[in-house]
């Protein structure tokens, strides 16, 4: 277990923002973390629980506790002459898991290669990409409960995941912090490839493989996406909305080519990031601060920006968009003050 006093939070948030902590704990196991929420701090000040801050936008210092999971490990506890079932310590770097699993031969999460954050945000976050969701192999998550350190596991189906969704971001939101993450991967390759062009994209590379497919959704989003660790940020600022059918059809009627993804009878799915970049913000820059030029969705602090900054940033292109096509963006960042 380690604490800090006014520790930085520099290298906790992708944004690059330097802020600080007024109290931080970092814990190595679930009994430490039992312990933590025993202490004094906890129950007189804010608690934030945090990973690398790959979803997370300071709008200001935090004043109250910060809780960092360094349980680490990757263990198998079951396995079969078709299927692995491994145990994934909250503090795995996320990208670290995924090319140890790919270097297993174990399929089913090679297409989020590359998403930044660590394995507990990521099954709080239900992160997605290239038409899988974490969701599609998470068995179990476990968890302890912030009130009572009470340990608890959360099967599938108790996880109520959805579109960067999960019962840990609505109903208890709050209440848990996730421990380590039960999932269940394939030893018979299985490829998801219905995204579009990812097929063609990997064939160009190569052979058709579990190695080449994580290299070439890597290549793809290195040339979207920028480098957190080389300008600060947190990757898909908005979520795309999903808006009713009646909706889509009156912006269809004038942008005939505008990309869109079935969802239901009822309602369709619009590219954020297109959206921005008919309202004319890809590129721009404020101060700061700017939108990405290669991608919309992307919002950029180009060097001693503040949390502020960003948020107003924000709040300019949603004022934009819903001007333009009527259409609420939702940031899929969440804000802290």
């Amino acid at each position: 277990m380690h604490f800090y006093q006014n520790h930085s939070l520099l290298n906790f948030n992708t944004f690059g923002l330097n802020v600080n902590a007024r109290h931080f704990f970092e814990f190595d196991s679930e009994n430490e973390l039992i312990e933590i929420l025993q202490h004094q701090l906890i129950k007189e000040n804010p608690l934030l629980v945090i990973g690398q801050g790959s979803n997370l936008l300071f709008l200001n210092d935090f004043d109250g506790v910060v809780l960092h999971s360094a349980i680490r490990g990757i263990q198998v506890i079951e396995e079969t002459e078709d299927a692995v079932i491994i145990k994934v310590g909250s503090g795995v770097i996320w990208d670290d898991l995924v090319e140890y699993c790919v270097k297993q031969g174990w399929s089913g999460i090679e297409n989020l290669s590359l998403i930044p954050g660590e394995t507990g945000a990521a099954a709080i976050q239900n992160i997605g990409a290239y038409g899988v969701e974490i969701k599609d192999v998470v068995q179990k998550v476990n968890a302890v409960r912030i009130a009572d350190g009470q340990r608890g596991a959360f099967e599938l189906e108790t996880c109520r995941y959805a579109y960067r969704e999960s019962v840990f971001k609505k109903e208890l939101k709050g209440q848990f912090i996730v421990t380590s993450v039960i999932i269940r991967l394939s030893k018979k390759t299985v490829f998801n490839l219905s995204y579009n062009h990812l097929e063609k994209e990997v064939l160009k590379n190569g052979a058709m493989n579990l190695e080449n497919i994580r290299n070439t959704i890597i290549q793809v989003r290195e040339s979207k996406l920028p480098d957190p660790k080389v300008l600060g940020n947190a990757g898909s600022f908005f979520m795309n909305p999903v808006v009713k059918r009646e909706r889509y059809k009156a912006v269809q009627l004038q942008y005939p080519d505008m990309p869109h993804y079935f969802v239901s009878e009822q309602e369709e799915k619009i590219p954020a990031g297109w959206l921005i970049e008919q309202c004319g913000w890809k590129g721009r820059t404020i101060g700061n601060v700017g939108v990405h030029a290669k991608q919309a969705l992307v919002l950029v602090n180009y060097g001693g920006a503040k949390g502020q900054e960003i948020a107003e940033l924000a709040a300019m292109i949603q004022q934009s968009v819903a001007d333009m096509f009527g259409i609420n963006l939702i940031p899929e960042v969440n804000f802290i003050s």
